[in-house]
């Protein structure tokens, strides 16, 4: 094995050669204002990686915070569920909770169950999916309307087609479900997704876009419209306005 140049080899042809494409340092000789340079840097950039790395281990435990509570909940939101459908109103989950259980979403397609809590504001799509106040309640004719964050219990949105059925339990038991009719990117200033239909049920999803965004929020929301019955979904069909094909979550 060939070792590395010395200031022996210094004029040896390999200094030129491709077995030693820059002189050993040795032959280089010292130069203090370069010894200076580097008792300088190196504590720095030692201070510097110790903090990118402190960053970025904090970026990611907050990340994992918060998909570990919203995850987590749901087990606890799911125990309320249960008295719920034993006939309880109003079911807390904790008991310092604003909030209870008022439905079961799932998803065939996607292998997705998350329950649903009253109240759409920050606080609560925290801990999962919000039916937003003053939309019509599960069962009911009308449009319910269902808030959620787009990296945690409502990212299976993105993938949703139309025709996708979602399939939704009331407080009483019964299943209604549910077929998506149009897909759209709005302004979140839009009202029309709240608008209720003169007649039978509609299921309304909310929430923000684009889904690989690096920030939360933005003024632009992905709203999922579906219809009960397929003949308002193919009505729908019709009407619909088609998002840009969204990227996939990071």
């Amino acid at each position: 094995m060939k070792t590395s140049p010395t200031c022996l080899d210094c004029n040896s042809q390999d200094f030129l050669g491709i077995e030693c494409a820059w002189p050993a340092p040795g032959c280089l000789g010292a130069s203090p204002r370069a010894a200076r340079l580097r008792r300088w840097r190196t504590p720095m950039l030692r201070t510097a990686f110790v903090l990118a790395l402190a960053a970025a281990v904090w970026q990611f435990g907050q990340a994992g915070y918060i998909h570990a509570k919203a995850w987590l909940a749901q087990i606890l939101i799911g125990q309320a569920w249960a008295q719920t459908l034993a006939g309880g109103a109003q079911v807390r989950p904790w008991p310092w909770a604003d909030t209870w259980p008022v439905d079961r979403l799932r998803v065939p397609a996607q292998d997705v169950e998350v329950y649903v809590l009253a109240g759409a504001d920050g606080r609560t799509i925290a801990f999962g999916p919000g039916l937003v106040h003053g939309t019509a309640q599960p069962g009911e004719t009308g449009n319910s309307v269902l808030g959620g964050h787009r990296d945690t219990h409502f990212a299976f949105l993105q993938w949703l087609e139309d025709g996708s059925e979602l399939a939704l339990e009331t407080p009483h038991g019964e299943i209604l479900r549910y077929f998506v009719a149009h897909r759209a990117v709005t302004d979140e200033n839009d009202l029309r997704p709240l608008a209720q239909p003169a007649a039978g049920r509609q299921l309304t999803l909310v929430t923000c876009w684009p889904f690989d965004a690096l920030r939360a929020g933005g003024p632009l929301r992905y709203v999922v419209t579906a219809f009960e019955h397929a003949a308002d979904t193919a009505q729908a069909e019709g009407q619909a306005t088609r998002p840009a094909s969204p990227s996939r979550a990071v």
